[in-house]
């Protein structure tokens, strides 16, 4: 007959030893690249989500679309009555110029859904007939952003591919300016 204690001891062996394979490198010890866990290294097929800044190039809230193969980016400008989106490449350095004449935006508020268009209003570097940044004057759609429990998503085609990304409701609304 195998004792009780025997099992235990084995358990609590095969615990310490465990806690001493796995150590983190001291404070002041850099984690070398190598040393992240591959499950980082093939996530999304290449894409590092921490290869883009938190915000977008103008200073407005990214939106995901797609594998994040590309980015919307959101300015809410309160003073100018305007919801402008601009289209960005996957890791937020540069402004992708699509041909499309609007893009959309759909709410879902109080069970309902209604969507928005933007009219295409090509920046000062964009190529004739494209544009990357789309704008939109329509006070409900600025209300409805603003709304929490309201959900929002962006839908663009690029290059004949449909992307649709959810809008992250801004919880920091001093100025109004995202």
């Amino acid at each position: 007959m195998i004792s009780p204690a025997k099992p235990f001891a084995a358990v609590l062996a095969l615990a310490v030893s465990a806690a001493f394979v796995g150590c983190a490198p001291e404070e002041d010890e850099p984690l070398a690249m190598d040393d992240a866990p591959p499950a980082l290294a093939d996530d999304h097929a290449g894409h590092d989500h921490g290869a883009h800044p938190p915000e977008g190039l103008h200073g407005g809230g990214l939106i995901e679309l797609g594998d994040e193969e590309y980015h919307g980016e959101l300015i809410h400008d309160e003073a100018a009555g305007t919801v402008t989106i601009y289209i960005l490449d996957a890791h937020v350095e540069a402004a992708v110029p699509i041909d499309a004449a609007e893009v959309t935006v759909t709410v879902v508020h109080d069970g309902n859904r209604e969507s928005f268009p933007l009219a295409a209003d090509p920046d000062a570097g964009d190529p004739a007939g494209k544009s990357s940044r789309f704008v939109s004057s329509d006070a409900e759609l600025a209300e409805h952003l603003d709304h929490e429990g309201e959900t929002a998503k962006l839908m663009v085609k690029i290059d004949g591919r449909s992307y649709s990304g959810e809008i992250a409701h801004e919880h920091n609304h001093e100025g109004h300016d995202h």
